[in-house]
């Protein structure tokens, strides 16, 4: 199928036509959000299932029921997905959602509340390498053809929700206060204790240190990748065949190392310096 099948435009941004449709989207502008709502904000590729996984136990005091019988999909659902209207009603307080819409897409009601967003972000290099292997393996996303191929679409912004550039600026760039906290995918493959402690903090959870290591043990990658509420193994393999690629890969941090030529290293670094060249903030990992 030709990539005008698979993908609808929306503000300029690709979005897949499997799971996303103008009328999910309309659902996603006219919904409204509650002052103790949480979001995770995530570009593709950049810990969405982890956050997944996280939430629920954070925020209902590390009960496993949710992540141990509610697929991952219906759980935490996407703010832009078909999949919203069908489960929002059936979601408890205090809800938690993903995204992958830049901050100027989020409905009128995210604005004018005191939700809360964790925004991920995740070394662009290792997203590059995570999001070609789920490509090969998406049936309903497009052959992602040669490494350096992809890179270049990457880089351009022909791929879903844009260029990683653009996402991080737009949520970068917010005046959302203490409404908002920036974390990465290395601080939490690092120490992920550490990470959910934060979390935990920044979404007014008092939880205990034994509590933060359940919720640790049970969000690692193996507990994830043995976890069938998690792992993707129930979506048929029409949509995505794991035998090409499984969902859940390393889930490691550096990866790209095993994949970037030295010339490729440097182009795709000069183009993302060149693209934040004049933002304030600096990311937390060195390019090269």
């Amino acid at each position: 199928m030709s990539s005008e099948g698979m993908y609808m435009q929306y503000h300029g941004l690709l979005l897949p036509k499997e799971t996303h449709s103008l009328e999910s989207l309309k659902f996603a502008q006219q919904y409204t959000f509650k002052d103790e709502d949480v979001t995770a904000v995530v570009y593709p590729k950049s810990g969405t299932i982890w956050m997944q996984e996280i939430l629920p136990l954070l925020l209902n005091g590390g009960d496993l029921t949710p992540i141990q019988t509610i697929p991952n999909w219906d759980r935490v659902p996407w703010l832009e997905e078909k999949r919203l209207a069908v489960v929002v009603d059936q979601l408890p307080s205090p809800r938690a959602l993903v995204t992958h819409f830049p901050c100027h897409l989020m409905p009128p009601s995210f604005h004018t509340s005191k939700a809360k967003v964790i925004y991920v972000m995740r070394n662009p290099m290792d997203i590059l390498v995570s999001s070609y292997y789920f490509h090969q393996m998406a049936e309903f996303l497009e052959d992602p053809g040669t490494f350096d191929e992809f890179m270049d679409k990457f880089l351009e912004g022909r791929v879903m929700f844009g260029k990683w550039t653009d996402h991080v600026k737009s949520w970068r760039g917010t005046d959302l206060g203490d409404r908002i906290m920036y974390i990465t995918y290395e601080e939490m493959t690092q120490d992920l204790p550490a990470a959910l402690r934060r979390m935990s903090d920044f979404l007014g959870r008092n939880l205990s240190e034994g509590t933060i290591q359940k919720i640790a043990e049970h969000c690692s990658f193996k507990a994830m990748k043995n976890n069938n509420m998690s792992n993707f193994s129930l979506v048929p393999k029409m949509y995505m065949d794991s035998d090409k690629s499984p969902f859940l890969r390393k889930g490691v941090a550096g990866d790209w190392k095993n994949h970037f030529s030295p010339e490729q290293l440097a182009r795709f670094t000069s183009a993302i310096r060149k693209e934040l060249e004049n933002e304030s903030f600096t990311l937390p990992w060195s390019l090269d």
